[in-house]
């Protein structure tokens, strides 16, 4: 019997797949606990439709993605930090720190788990940060570190 699978199984299929399975097993696991549905007409026209919809949703996000990195590019951001002996910087700046002074001063929220900083920045200057929009699209942040 062919079944849609409507969520992952393991060691059959992800969401969306069809699957050839046994009629027991289609019977008394996968269509009893809605893992899945017959592949009738009407279901695989469904998920034609679904997968249609699915595409058209992860292109606009990757083209806002791409929107957002143009935005970041143009943009810099300015953070303050102690100095210690001799203008050395005491301590760093991480992340929560850049994104908090991203939503001060350019009213838009970036999500720190998504500035990839490889570690924190702890010299004065402009530094280039990494900020990770989308799987395909990484954009450019510029931050300014200076003495507070």
């Amino acid at each position: 019997m062919k079944v849609i699978l409507l969520e992952d199984v393991k060691a059959l299929g992800k969401k969306g797949q069809v699957v050839d399975v046994s009629d027991g097993y289609a019977k008394n696991f996968i269509l009893k606990k809605k893992l899945g549905v017959e592949a009738n007409s009407a279901n695989m026209n469904d998920l034609k439709l679904q997968k249609a919809r699915d595409e058209k949703v992860a292109k606009e996000q990757l083209e806002a993605a791409k929107e957002l990195a143009k935005v970041l590019e143009e943009k810099s951001v300015t953070v303050k930090i102690k100095a210690g002996e001799g203008g050395r910087a005491f301590g760093s700046v991480s992340s929560k720190e850049i994104a908090a002074a991203y939503k001060e001063q350019c009213g838009m929220e970036i999500d720190k788990k998504k500035i990839q900083l490889p570690e924190s920045i702890k010299t004065f200057g402009v530094h280039e940060v990494p900020v990770k929009l989308h799987p395909q699209v990484t954009g450019k942040l510029k931050v300014k570190v200076q003495e507070a």
